[in-house]
C-alpha cells in the first residue's frame, strides 16, 4: 500500500508555503507517521490543508480548471494565496511499498494570457537502481503540456536535470535535432491535446506507464471524509454500495453491503461497537415499500429497534468510522476532518487507537490523516504524530511537528499527555 513520506504546498490559499515531513532534498528530516494529526487554533488551515489533498484528485479527475470551481473554491484567483503571482505547487514524496524507491510527483498550476488555469510542470521522479546521490531521474516531465515520458527503466543517458538552468524545451529540441537518441536516453516525445489535463490522467491509462499508471491510482484511490451524522439520516435507494461517500449519506448502503458480502467483518465491528457504545445489541438493515433503505439499531432494553433517524450524533459517529476501517478493499491515504464532533469526550482517545491500530495494525491497512481541535484526541497522539499549524505575522500558515520542541519531547516522556501540553499552550510556538 503507498505511503505519503512527506509533502509541499505553496501558494493555495493561507498555505504559501508549507512542508510537512520528508522531501526527496530534504533527506534528514523523519517521514509522515502511518497516522498523522494536524491540530490549531480556529483560521490556521486545517481545513485548507485538509481541502488541498481534495483539490489535487479532483484536478485529476475533472481538470485543474473544473477543481478550481469545484466545491465553493471560487475560481483560480481565490485558491492562489493572495498577493501571490506564482502558481499553485504541489509536491508528494511517497513509497508505494516498504522496501521501494521513493517517489516525487510536483505539479504546478498557473495562469493562460486568458486569464484561464492550465498545467504548468509536472514531472514524476524516483532515483535509477543504483543512485545514492543527485537529482532524481525524471521519467515524466511536462511543460505546458509538452515534454518527454520515459517507459520503465532502461539503459541509458539520464538528463543532466540538476542544473538549475535546465532547459526542458531546449532538451525537446536536441532530441529532434539527434544530440540524443531516444532510443539510447529511452525518451518519448508527447504533446498532449488539453493542457487543462493532468499529464498523468492520460499517461496513467497506457499500460507502457506502470509507474505512472501507479500513481494515478493511488491519488484516485484517496478518501475524504466529512462525515455529517444529518446526512447519515438520509434515507438511501434500497441497494449495496462498497464504500462511505464524503458526508456519510449512504451509511445504510454500506452497512448492508458488509452485512451480506462480509458478514463476519460485520459481527466483529458490532462487537467493538458494543463495548464503546453500550446498550447496542444489533444493527441491520431494511427496506421500505418505496424501495428505500432504513438502518436499524437494536437496543437491549428495547423490543422495537431505534432507527438512523433517531440515534445520536456520537451513535452514527462511531458506527460510520468503524465501518469505514472495516472496508476491506481500504483506501490508500484517508484523510478525516474533525472526528470529534458530537463524540463524548471518553470515546476520542478510543478513536484515535482505532485509527491508529488501523494504519499501522493491517498490511494493507490506510495512511491516516486528521484535523482536529480537540484536546481528549491529542491526549492519545504520540509527539511524532501531530503537527501544529499556526499563522505567522502576514497571516499565513506556518507548520512544525511537536517533538521538534525538546520540552515538548521531555514532557511527553514523562508521561504528560501531549493534548494536556497542547491545551495549556506548550505547543505554541507564538
Amino acid at each position: 500500500m503507498p505511503k505519503i513520506e512527506g509533502f509541499r504546498i505553496r501558494n493555495f490559499k493561507v498555505l504559501r508555503d508549507v512542508t510537512l515531513g520528508k522531501l526527496w532534498n530534504l533527506q534528514q528530516v523523519e517521514p509522515l507517521t502511518p497516522m498523522t494529526a494536524v491540530i490549531g487554533k480556529n483560521s490556521t488551515g486545517k481545513s485548507t490543508l485538509f481541502d488541498a489533498f481534495g483539490f489535487l484528485s479532483d484536478c485529476l479527475k475533472s481538470g485543474v480548471e473544473e477543481a478550481c470551481d469545484a466545491k465553493g473554491r471560487g475560481g483560480f484567483k481565490k485558491v492562489r494565496s493572495q498577493g501571490s503571482e506564482e502558481p499553485i505547487e504541489f509536491e508528494i514524496y511517497y513509497k508505494e511499498d516498504g522496501n521501494a524507491r521513493p517517489n516525487t510527483y510536483e505539479l504546478a498550476i498557473g495562469l493562460d494570457k486568458n486569464d484561464r488555469p492550465f498545467v504548468l510542470r509536472e514531472r514524476l521522479r524516483q532515483r535509477i537502481n543504483g543512485q545514492r546521490d543527485g537529482w532524481p531521474f525524471s521519467f515524466l516531465m511536462l511543460d505546458n503540456g509538452k515534454g518527454i515520458v520515459w517507459k520503465e527503466e532502461q539503459e541509458g543517458k539520464q538528463v543532466e536535470e540538476d542544473k538549475k538552468d535546465f532547459d526542458l524545451v531546449g532538451f525537446l529540441e536536441s532530441l529532434k535535432s539527434g544530440e540524443f537518441e531516444k532510443k539510447s536516453c529511452g525518451a518519448e516525445v508527447i504533446e498532449l491535446e488539453d493542457n487543462r489535463k493532468l499529464g498523468i490522467a492520460t499517461l496513467g491509462a497506457l499500460k507502457q506507464h506502470p509507474r505512472i499508471t501507479r500513481l494515478r491510482r493511488f491519488i484516485e484511490g484517496w478518501y475524504l471524509s466529512r462525515f455529517t451524522p444529518d446526512a447519515a439520516r438520509h434515507l438511501p435507494l434500497a441497494g449495496s454500495q462498497k464504500s462511505l461517500n464524503i458526508h456519510g449519506d449512504n451509511l445504510g448502503s454500506v452497512a448492508q453491503f458488509m452485512e451480506h458480502e462480509h458478514p463476519e467483518r460485520f459481527q466483529s465491528l458490532l462487537g467493538r461497537i458494543a463495548c464503546k457504545i453500550p446498550g447496542i445489541d444489533k444493527i441491520d438493515t431494511e427496506k421500505t415499500n418505496d424501495g428505500r433503505l432504513l438502518l436499524r439499531f437494536n437496543d437491549k432494553g428495547f423490543k422495537t429497534p431505534f432507527y438512523s433517524q433517531q440515534m445520536s450524533d456520537g451513535t452514527l459517529k462511531v458506527f460510520a468510522y468503524l465501518l469505514l476501517l472495516e472496508n476491506p478493499t481500504p483506501p490508500p491515504f484517508l484523510c478525516i476532518e474533525e472526528p470529534e464532533n458530537g463524540l463524548y469526550h471518553k470515546l476520542l482517545e478510543t478513536l484515535a487507537d482505532e485509527f491508529r491500530d488501523h494504519a499501522t495494525g493491517r498490511k494493507d491497512g490506510s495512511q491516516i490523516f486528521v484535523t482536529t481541535h480537540q484536546p481528549y484526541f491529542v491526549n492519545a497522539l504520540k509527539a511524532d504524530e501531530v503537527w501544529i499549524l499556526e499563522k505567522d505575522q502576514e497571516g499565513f500558515s506556518t507548520a512544525h511537528r511537536a517533538n521538534e520542541d525538546e520540552l515538548v519531547k521531555n514532557l511527553v516522556d514523562e508521561g504528560l499527555p501531549l493534548g494536556g501540553l497542547w491545551y495549556s499552550d506548550y505547543l505554541d510556538k507564538r
